[in-house]
């Protein structure tokens, strides 16, 4: 009897070190406060915290944070942005660079064309529309144009009224949005969300303040969804947490969102599919019925190809993305190399570039101007143009491999554009 309660007593003891041991490694310092385990009182004025007659700091519960959705983790690190691909079209705008990418989290998929509507509709529960003809509403203003599929020498017509609304096409990306229109669908998207978290968190403690915001502080919303910046995407598509080996190596770089140098699946069952949806070539969308290559004419579901290692869906192909960032060919050359983005013209004056926005926006003015110089060379390079990356359904391969960019006007739609959300990981030092 004493020799099993010797070994119980070991067993126990080993238990409470391995504890020991554990909080140790995790935590720090064994007991000191954390943002999870903040204790009772202030380690800088002795004050305490949540007092019951309410005139203390309250120091909210928290454990982590919330998880939103649709939203996969991606785990931040080093990685080399820039184009590995012969720079056919010579406009050498992004060439290689180490860069750091804090961790963040990004959608799963596109937003879809039921995302969308789902937005539409409550637009107009929220905000009815205005009887005021002079006022555009926020229902108006977030309508996709759907002419985007219009084409003088095509008979694309059927997509223009049945794309955005026919169920069939519910999770296929949505197109024809403006950068602006997707900006303003990412604040939409956070306040429903968070409203969301607050009434299942169950705390009375939790309301909106001023201007209708959840304080973060409460520990129960989320950050801001919103675009991500071109560095995130193109870190996200390149993935290479996959091609991870031993302490800091990498078995391989990656020219599309998988690897290899095909398009095609080398494995299993569906070896010899293509893994993204594109043109293969002049006139070919999708191969010969029987046996399309890529399934796809147009667009396709969401959820059609394989997803990159970090859990994304077509990161090449499909539609391309709008990013943050505002369009300069020199971003490679000046930029910061932690969390870089381009959000404004410093260090690359927008006044450097003869291009219509400086020549004042009358369109008559713009005119005079070409007229009085007809050998000008007017450039597209402005402050209200921003990057898209990732081939679409109507790109060739080259558009697919992630460090491609292309620019276009924020307030221009397309019919192979869409976009994804990102948000920060708040609290963290990675």
């Amino acid at each position: 009897m004493n020799k099993m309660k010797f070994v119980k007593s070991l067993s126990l003891l080993a238990g409470v070190s391995f504890l020991a041991s554990s909080c140790f490694i995790l935590g720090g310092r064994s007991g000191k406060p954390n943002a999870q385990n903040p204790g009772q009182v202030s380690t800088a004025t002795g004050l305490k915290y949540n007092e019951a007659d309410g005139g203390g700091f309250a120091v909210n519960p928290y454990d982590q944070q919330p998880d939103a959705p649709n939203m996969v983790f991606i785990e931040g690190g080093r990685a080399v942005m820039g184009s590995f691909e012969e720079d056919v079209m010579s406009y050498r705008d992004n060439i290689e660079r180490t860069v750091s990418v804090a961790s963040f989290y990004m959608d799963e998929t596109e937003i879809a064309n039921i995302h969308w509507l789902e937005y539409l509709h409550y637009l107009t529960v929220d905000s009815p529309r205005s009887s005021d003809p002079h006022v555009k509403d926020a229902y108006v203003r977030a309508l996709p144009d759907t002419n985007v599929w219009k084409g003088k020498l095509a008979f694309n017509d059927p997509y223009v009224e049945h794309y955005l609304r026919y169920p069939g096409f519910r999770y296929f990306p949505i197109v024809g949005v403006t950068w602006k229109q997707a900006n303003e669908y990412a604040k939409w998207r956070t306040a429903k969300v968070n409203d969301e978290l607050a009434k299942k968190s169950g705390r009375d403690d939790v309301k909106p303040a001023a201007g209708g915001r959840i304080p973060i502080e409460s520990g129960v919303v989320v950050p801001d969804y919103r675009l991500p910046t071109e560095a995130e995407w193109e870190y996200a598509a390149q993935a290479l947490i996959g091609t991870q080996w031993l302490e800091e190596l990498q078995t391989n770089q990656r020219i599309y969102p998988w690897d290899g140098h095909a398009l095609r699946n080398p494995y299993g069952k569906q070896m010899g599919t293509f893994l993204a949806n594109f043109k293969r070539g002049r006139g070919d969308y999708a191969g010969i019925a029987g046996r399309l290559n890529d399934g796809a004419l147009i667009t396709s579901y969401i959820y059609e190809y394989p997803p990159n290692d970090y859990g994304l869906y077509n990161m090449a192909g499909n539609v391309s993305e709008w990013v943050m960032d505002i369009y300069r060919p020199l971003s490679y050359q000046d930029f910061d190399d932690l969390n870089p983005i381009r959000r404004d013209d410093f260090l690359d004056d927008n006044n450097n570039y003869n291009n219509r926005y400086n020549k004042g926006k009358d369109s008559l003015n713009h005119v005079k101007y070409e007229a009085r110089n007809p050998e000008s060379f007017l450039s597209l390079v402005s402050d209200k143009v921003r990057v898209y990356k990732g081939g679409s359904w109507k790109d060739v391969a080259y558009w697919m491999s992630p460090g491609t960019r292309r620019f276009l006007d924020e307030d221009s739609a397309t019919a192979t554009i869409g976009f994804r959300c990102a948000m920060i990981r708040a609290g963290s030092n990675y």
